[in-house]
């Protein structure tokens, strides 16, 4: 059985940090690789484990649409068995961890259709996997259009600013109005320097979101993440890594 973990924040918040490192936690807890998938058009989650920047879900999908229009795909393959050979020909294999990047979003026209499509292959792919990890822009309109239906659990990761955890509630509330079955909502505090003050413990709590993790500010995850180093291996004394590595255990059951 597959479970489903989408990653949501404001930019600057460290999500994709977090989803690295949230990888690394799973890897170590499943004997088969865990499927990320980018779903940020910004595309820096390859950097963070160590991938090369794989072709993306939206080139494939305007190369179909091209191909299409300029009576190019024939009457020998459907959409649907186009877009399947071409995303799993995209997905870049590495030994914990596989990748697929969404990329850029739509141009102009309209993209329902291939949408509905894209959103039912990276489903049928992410069956094969134990986990699939989602980073998601900071909203979530992408997640909605084109990337899943079902999200067994969203972490909604913040600095921990008054006004970072107030975007973190109304991301929260965006994920309640969108098309997709999320089941489960949670609150990740990144980059904490010390203790948390009385005035960000009643911020966390107007979030009215369960607290998965605070993650302290960790100088040697800042500084891989800065060069756009791979994060998979963190050594063991980090202690964002040891705060992902405790939230994992707590919340994922193998």
């Amino acid at each position: 059985m597959t479970t489903t973990i989408a990653l949501a924040g404001k930019g600057g918040t460290g999500k994709t940090t977090v989803a690295a490192l949230l990888i690394r936690a799973l890897t170590r807890r499943s004997s088969r690789p865990v499927l990320a998938i980018d779903a940020d058009p910004a595309t820096n989650l390859h950097m963070a484990l160590g991938l090369p920047m794989p072709a993306t879900a939206g080139e494939i999908r305007e190369e179909m649409l091209d191909a299409a229009q300029a009576g190019q795909l024939g009457v020998s393959i459907s959409r649907h068995d186009y877009l399947t050979r071409e995303i799993r020909m995209a997905l870049e294999e590495g030994d914990q961890v596989d990748l697929l990047a969404m990329g850029r979003p739509e141009g102009q026209g309209c993209y329902c259709a291939v949408n509905h499509l894209l959103r039912q292959i990276v489903d049928d792919l992410g069956r094969s996997y134990d986990f699939v990890v989602i980073d998601n822009e900071a909203g979530m309109e992408h997640i909605a259009r084109r990337t899943t239906k079902d999200v067994d659990l969203l972490l909604v990761v913040t600095d921990p600013s008054l006004r970072g955890l107030r975007k973190a509630a109304s991301i929260a509330e965006m994920a309640r109005d969108i098309e997709v079955n999320v089941k489960k909502s949670m609150l990740i505090v990144n980059r904490v320097e010390g203790e948390l003050t009385p005035e960000q413990q009643t911020g966390i709590e107007a979030t009215h979101l369960e607290l998965a993790a605070v993650i302290p500010a960790d100088s040697r995850v800042n500084q891989l993440d800065a060069l756009g180093q791979p994060l998979l291996h963190v050594d063991g004394d980090s202690p964002a890594g040891q705060a992902v590595d405790a939230m994992t255990s707590r919340l994922v059951k193998i």
